[in-house]
């Protein structure tokens, strides 16, 4: 035979050589919940918590020890009410994290997911009129939410509201406010999905009535990605996003083939949680597992990986 595949297999040193795919520390983002109430545990997520001020220093400065270059903020305030409005409280949870952060460490990338699920009464993601969430209403919320959290530091600003039109108004309000500058990471491709359970624990956010299918993406369709894709993009979006990762690598692939801007995956809760109880029941090889599943939203187009195993994988990488 002439033709062997297997010789590009033969050892270590030579897949290492001729592999086709690579995770850089630099591809990762470190989600993290801060809280107006005291640090403790996500019995839904173990290894992860909500980290109170106090305690904030210490956790960024672990994921900034393990080379971990970004972090994504979600807040649970300690008041919440029909509109949100600790979304954009100067001197909400976020808005307070954002700044300690930056102070700390300047140089770390702080992103804000913007969103009102977590600040609502009654867990939506945007104002309630009637029996429908409203998106005119919500909109202006969302811009304020922004401009907010950029007025205290953050560097890219993460809608993941799925309103329409969302993007532009938040392109509008940053740049009439001076932040030109300031990034939009739009959550662009985010379907209405069971893997969520977990972060509705952690964010305290699961919705008091009905569901968020109104907004968020059946995830039955494909094409119709492509269609929320443009329409951020043409509203000023500079990144964009699929959510989940691992069951919707088709959708990664063909954002990659479509689209020219940085593609980011969100490896969600749901994704780390069933990693981690079958490699706590023993039943999978926990590094191996989380390492393979990466490796594939890297292979299949993305650049940015958003994981609640940044910190692991970081270290995994260096070591």
């Amino acid at each position: 035979m002439i033709k062997r595949p297997r010789r590009n297999r033969i050892n270590a040193k030579i897949r290492d050589l001729v592999h086709e795919t690579s995770i850089d520390r630099s591809d990762l983002v470190y989600p993290m919940f801060v809280t107006e109430g005291e640090t403790e545990e996500i019995p839904s997520m173990p290894g992860v918590k909500r980290y109170s001020l106090n305690d904030l220093p210490d956790a960024v400065d672990e994921v900034v020890s393990a080379g971990v270059s970004a972090v994504l903020l979600f807040g649970i305030p300690a008041h919440k009410d029909e509109c949100g409005s600790g979304a954009y409280d100067d001197n909400g949870i976020v808005q307070r994290a954002i700044r300690l952060i930056k102070k700390l460490y300047p140089d770390l990338i702080v992103i804000a997911d913007i969103c009102l699920c977590e600040y609502t009464s009654h867990g939506h993601c945007g104002v309630i009129d009637g029996d429908c969430v409203s998106n005119e209403k919500t909109l202006p919320l969302l811009a304020k939410a922004a401009v907010s959290c950029a007025k205290a530091g953050a560097d890219i600003i993460a809608p993941s509201d799925m309103m329409d039109g969302r993007v532009g108004a938040i392109r509008a309000a940053l740049d009439s406010d001076g932040f030109l500058n300031t990034i939009i990471m739009a959550y662009s491709v985010k379907y209405s999905s069971a893997f969520y359970g977990p972060f509705r624990d952690a964010a305290d956010s699961a919705p008091a009535f009905g569901d968020r299918k109104t907004y968020q993406m059946d995830f039955r369709n494909a094409r119709e990605a492509v269609l929320e894709t443009e329409l951020d993009i043409e509203e000023g979006a500079d990144i964009i996003m699929v959510k989940p990762g691992i069951a919707y690598l088709d959708i990664v692939k063909t954002m990659r083939e479509k689209f020219n801007q940085p593609l980011a995956v969100y490896q969600v809760s749901g994704e780390y949680s069933m990693i981690k109880a079958a490699a706590q029941n023993g039943w999978l090889d926990e590094k191996s597992v989380v390492m393979e599943s990466v490796t594939a939203m890297k292979r299949a187009g993305a650049k940015i990986v958003i994981t609640y195993y940044a910190k692991e994988i970081a270290r995994w990488l260096e070591g």
